[in-house]
């Protein structure tokens, strides 16, 4: 979204390279609905309804890639596609791997929200403490797991585990 200039009007906008990517990025995103799928089941429509949109998404920037400045907003959008046109291909063969990393940078945006608090720490160890508070947090979170449940009980429990002797201890795993 960055490649399409903000100044752009509407009709401007579709007809533009940048326009155009957007709405073929757009129309692959539409066909993404598969969540009440299993992984089997995504994989095999994938391979069925977006296979195809894909590589002729990607044959697209093949041809539109000679006419973008190289060092321009489109142009690095371009390369950086073709350049990773496999990586960004492989959800096609994994029914567990999603279209977008929406989900991720939603989940580590807060984390580097508080990468910029503990800049204020008292200390080092103070601000690796709260990183390591922090990150617990947001994987009980991420997972389903109740975070304050969880940090009693790891509280409660991990000042009396020799991780050294016995580093199998269960964990919190078992808490939901």
């Amino acid at each position: 979204m960055e490649a399409l200039p903000p100044d752009l009007k509407q009709e401007e906008a579709d007809t533009s390279i940048s326009g155009q990517a957007v709405k073929r990025i757009k129309e692959l995103l539409a066909l993404e609905t598969l969540a009440d799928k299993t992984p089997e089941e995504r994989q095999q429509e994938r391979l069925r309804l977006e296979k195809d949109k894909l590589e002729a998404f990607f044959v697209w920037l093949e041809k539109v890639q000679p006419g973008t400045l190289p060092k321009s907003a489109l142009g690095k959008a371009v390369n950086y596609a073709l350049n990773h046109r496999e990586g960004l291909s492989i959800y096609l063969n994994d029914g567990n791997a999603a279209l977008s990393n929406n989900i991720c940078e939603r989940a580590i945006r807060s984390f580097t929200i508080g990468r910029k608090n503990w800049l204020f720490s008292a200390s080092p160890k103070g601000a690796a403490a709260s990183a390591a508070v922090y990150s617990v947090v947001e994987t009980c979170q991420a997972n389903g797991i109740a975070p304050f449940k969880n940090l009693v009980y790891l509280f409660e429990r991990m000042p009396n585990m020799n991780f050294k002797i016995h580093p199998e201890e269960p964990g919190a795993a078992s808490l939901e």
